[in-house]
């Protein structure tokens, strides 16, 4: 499983607005220039952000976006899962009923297992980590 730009960087976006939070809205130039990402991009990272309800945007000269909740309370596992969609190596695990199903093996397939356990492994790893443990991390280099 390979994580695309969008997750990469909505996660070091999120993790900057972490950085900064209660410091007001933080303009997308900044965030931008600190995490290299480029700034039209980044407004589409945000754009998605935002309408999962992670940050908000605030307008005018002092505008810019911050996280709607807390640095602890938001995961790793959340933003990739909004930046990516679900968390699944193979497609065969998408299907979370019989009318979804992508692979006619599904109900033989040996190795469905073990693709299971490598994505539970995956989204247990991305939930534990919060934006405000990225921060400490941070802040204890």
């Amino acid at each position: 499983m390979k994580l695309s730009t969008k997750g990469r960087y909505g996660v070091a976006a999120m993790y900057d607005l972490a950085l900064h939070y209660g410091q007001g809205a933080i303009s997308l130039k900044s965030v931008a220039q600190r995490q290299e990402i480029s700034e039209h991009y980044l407004e589409q990272l945000m754009g998605t952000l935002r309408k999962a309800g992670y940050v908000k945007s605030v307008r005018g000269a002092q505008g810019g976006y911050a996280l709607t909740k807390e640095p602890a309370q938001i995961s790793v596992g959340d933003i990739i899962r909004v930046m990516e969609g679900p968390i699944a190596p193979v497609d065969c695990l998408l299907a979370d009923d019989a009318s979804r199903t992508f692979c006619s093996r599904v109900d033989i397939c040996v190795t469905r297992g073990v693709w299971a356990k490598v994505r539970d492994s995956i989204t247990a790893v991305l939930d534990s980590i919060t934006l405000a443990d990225l921060c400490k991390e941070e802040q204890e280099k």
